[in-house]
């Protein structure tokens, strides 16, 4: 009986607990209804008296009552300014219509000001009597406007009557004239330095920071040039300095990696002189300058060697062929080069081409003791019907992000090797001897588009063509569809970026390889606007054109001139000894042709022992790089 008196009032505790629990919850939650309730009234009350500050604020500006303007924005910015920084959350809707009241003052006053600057407005005295009574938001806005003018006028955006007639009007507006009248002094100093700002200017639009620096530097250093032009080209010589820091150096860093020793030079020395103390920059020309000497200009003869793809498996059947050289032919051939004291050079650079109507002859500059070699890569479409001779079949990018051949070789594997092509030997050979380029120079790549570019088929207009190609090879043809010929137009992108990246050149071999010389005109545009259309919108911009045979139009020829227009003048032929010359608008080179027959017939005594070139017997095994895959 005890035990269950015991639960019994045990369990009329707990719901005597429960229910006094129950009603203070309830009261609580009655309390949280009242302080949300009145919460939102009371904000509601404080954006809806927010609300009716700004109509009134318009209204008293409207009716010229500035003295009721000011105080009605005097009393909302005075509570901002006065809140705790720490609960300016509470206080958005006074700030949100304090800025709203500041815009509506400087809307007005634009207007005013915009009419005074295109249409030579006088201000009206309502308008000078609201600048004037408003000033307390409008004369810090009116100060930065004749400064904004004083530096527009410095560049050269507004025009001296102008600025003048600005000024004289505005100096009836309060205490305005007393700010007015230093820089209204300043005019005759500002129009003096226009000229060295404006060239500073230009520089930095054309992103020669350096120029744009060194201009500015000049204009702080003038002794006329003090006050307003002083701090203004102090406050761009930071601001250039900080523009320009990351991305030169990152460009000039880009030049070491690719073996633009003297470009890299020039450029951190450049920076060297805006930075001086700074040891990235100073660690950075140290690395060019050690793998730079001294130059010399160059008068004599420029040698201009070609060569076509080459054989990169002499036990093909077709490899005996002596229209082209083996690849270890080539690595021997640049090693003679590189031991003769040759250097390979840019063949754009003996021409500025900044002009659209004439070229302007460059002296050729190398290091002190070097002879110039222009590199040529003829006719690098990779077409089927050289399979035959163990040719590549295309190029192909590793996975070191390096350009190499991709050959089928006579046991029927596919090889991906750099010592499988002129393009990847080459490379190599200039990572092993820096100074066997000049600056960076590697040599130009002719490339037509007849069957394919680069060992793809890029357009409809190729797939016949390649499939006749195949066949002559013993190959099956195949097929394209658009999506194929898409990605192989993003392939030969890919490629043509790295190569221009590493300091290859492009040319045209004209789109159907044809007799330049024998074609008309017609002709010659049909064959143009197909490589534009096809090849030259995966190149890019292309001044250059590889004659096939050698068979050149004359520059002064109609068909020549057509070719111009379009962007190329610089040409070369075919001849076994060196010349260039410059003519109308063009720069005209012979190329030596370097093939089995040329080595074996020719006298190259002025280059290299043709007979330590040539393959002593035909190779029968595959370069120690090259991997099945």
């Amino acid at each position: 009986m005890r035990r269950a008196s015991g639960q019994i009032y045990d369990s009329y505790d707990n719901n005597r607990r429960s229910g006094i629990g129950y009603t203070v919850c309830a009261v609580l939650c009655l309390i949280m209804v009242f302080v949300i309730g009145g919460t939102t009234i009371w904000v509601k009350k404080v954006n809806k008296r927010e609300e009716s500050v700004l109509p009134l604020f318009i209204q008293a500006l409207d009716t010229g009552d500035y003295a009721e303007a000011l105080s009605i924005y005097r009393s909302v910015h005075d509570k901002v300014v006065a809140a705790d920084p720490d609960k300016t959350s509470e206080l958005q809707a006074e700030i949100e219509v304090m800025a709203q009241m500041e815009n509506e003052v400087d809307s007005r006053l634009k207007t005013i000001e915009e009419a005074m600057r295109y249409e030579r407005y006088e201000p009206s005295e309502s308008d000078i009597e609201f600048m004037t009574e408003m000033e307390e938001l409008t004369s810090s806005r009116i100060s930065q406007w004749l400064h904004d003018l004083c530096e527009e006028f410095l560049l050269g955006t507004v025009e001296k009557p102008d600025v003048i007639f600005i000024f004289d009007q505005m100096s009836q507006i309060g205490n305005i004239s007393a700010s007015a009248a230093p820089l209204l002094q300043e005019i005759e100093t500002i129009e003096m330095a226009r000229g060295d700002v404006q060239a500073a200017e230009s520089a930095y639009e054309a992103q020669e920071y350096v120029r744009a620096v060194q201009t500015y530097i000049m204009v702080t250093e003038n002794d006329n040039y003090s006050g307003f032009v002083h701090d203004f080209s102090e406050r761009r010589i930071v601001e250039i300095k900080e523009i320009m820091y990351e991305p030169m150096l990152q460009e000039g860093e880009h030049m070491l990696e690719r073996f633009r020793y003297y470009s890299a030079e020039t450029l951190f020395s450049d920076m060297a002189t805006i930075f001086p103390d700074d040891q990235r920059i100073n660690n950075d020309l140290l690395e060019a300058t050690m793998n730079t000497t001294a130059t010399e200009e160059y008068r004599g003869t420029v040698e201009v060697l070609c060569v076509r793809t080459l054989i990169a498996d002499p036990a093909s059947p077709g490899s005996d062929t002596d229209l082209m050289i083996t690849t270890d032919e080539f690595r021997r051939m640049l090693e003679q080069l590189y031991a003769n004291d040759y250097v390979l050079v840019d063949a754009e650079t003996m021409a500025d081409l900044s002009e659209d109507t004439f070229i302007t002859e460059v002296n050729l500059t190398v290091p002190e003791g070097k002879k110039p070699v222009i590199l040529v890569l003829d006719t690098f479409d990779y077409s089927a019907y050289n399979y035959i001779y163990g040719c590549c079949d295309r190029l192909v990018i590793n996975d070191q992000g390096q350009v190499c051949g991709e050959y089928m070789d006579s046991n029927g594997q596919t090889i991906v090797s750099r010592e499988a092509e002129a393009i990847g030997i080459l490379d190599a050979f200039i990572e092993e001897h820096p100074d066997f380029s000049f600056d960076g120079a590697k040599g130009v790549i002719s490339i037509c588009g007849y069957e394919s570019c680069l060992g793809y088929v890029v357009s409809e207009d190729e797939v016949d063509d390649r499939n006749n190609a195949l066949a002559a090879a013993g190959r099956p043809s195949v097929q394209f569809s658009d999506s194929d010929i898409e990605s192989n137009r993003a392939a030969v992108a890919e490629i043509v970026s790295v190569l221009l990246d590493t300091g290859w050149k492009f040319a045209s071999s004209t789109y159907g390889q044809i007799n330049a010389y024998e074609s008309d005109m017609e002709t010659i545009v049909a064959d143009t606007e197909k490589w534009l259309d096809q090849i030259g919108t995966l190149t890019g911009p292309v001044h250059m054109i590889v004659y096939p045979g050698g068979n050149y139009i004359y520059g002064t020829d109609e068909r020549a001139e057509y070719l111009k227009e379009n962007g190329f003048r610089i040409f070369f032929g075919m001849g076994s000894n060196p010349y260039y010359i410059y003519g109308s608008n063009y720069l005209y080179y012979d190329r030596t042709m370097i093939s089995d027959s040329t080595l074996r017939n020719s006298d190259l005594t002025r280059l290299f022992d043709a007979g330590a070139v040539l393959d002593p017997e035909p190779e029968n095994t595959a370069s120690e790089d090259q991997e099945p895959i």
